[in-house]
């Protein structure tokens, strides 16, 4: 049976939020594991290894890369949050531009300056989204496609490991950003915990279907 190996992170505290739901859903699958497709039941095991990432321009990559570095994985999945979200947003692109708009959690503020004076200007996810979107579709997890992940930490931290996914010849990587979390009522903001990780569950499951099975995936 073939192993497929998953790093999944999430950003730790957040000001003003009382509870990361990046952070919640990165435990709850690395406790509860991520089931195959039908299509690929019998032919791969999934084995998801989270990481908790601080909320640092300087750090946030090198604590996730340090991950990378022990587990070796066939895929990466970077989850955040965005605040002003009412579903699962699926990053698109990450772009070579820092212009935070408050500081990181070591008080630095960068303002419009490069990620990377010398790389190009974005990079594109690695994702099926296509299959993605109709996975979400199947099981009323109400979701859309973002250009990018902003300018923050998030866009940033997206930004070092599509530079590290340009240089692995079989590595699959994305963002996946969530909104802040409720009861999943209809007339609330944001989604439910059980929402937010069945819709990651959804993105690895998807992820690992197109690396046995890859076919064209573009959106």
């Amino acid at each position: 049976m073939q192993e497929f190996n998953v790093v999944i992170s999430g950003f730790d505290h957040y000001e003003d939020i009382d509870t990361n739901p990046s952070a919640e859903v990165c435990a709850a699958l690395e406790s509860r594991g991520v089931e195959p497709s039908e299509d690929s039941a019998g032919i791969v095991h999934i084995n998801v290894t989270s990481v908790l990432i601080p909320l640092s321009f300087q750090n946030a990559w090198p604590t996730l890369r340090d991950a990378i570095d022990r587990v070796h994985p066939d895929m990466v999945l970077a989850t955040g949050l965005k605040t002003h979200a009412h579903s699962v947003a699926l990053e698109r692109c990450a772009t070579n531009l820092i212009d935070a708009s408050r500081p990181d959690a070591d008080n630095i503020q960068p303002r419009r300056a490069p990620i990377d004076p010398d790389g190009p200007a974005a990079y594109w996810t690695r994702l099926p989204l296509r299959t993605i979107l109709h996975d979400f579709a199947e099981q009323n997890i109400p979701a859309t496609l973002s250009s990018d992940a902003g300018t923050f930490v998030c866009n940033s931290l997206f930004y070092r490991l599509l530079d590290w996914n340009s240089m692995q010849s079989t590595a699959l990587s994305g963002f996946l950003s969530f909104p802040k979390m409720n009861d999943g009522g209809k007339y609330g903001s944001g989604l439910s915990l059980e929402q937010m990780i069945a819709a990651a569950q959804d993105v690895i499951r998807a992820t690992a279907d197109y690396a046995i099975h890859p076919v064209s995936d573009e959106i």
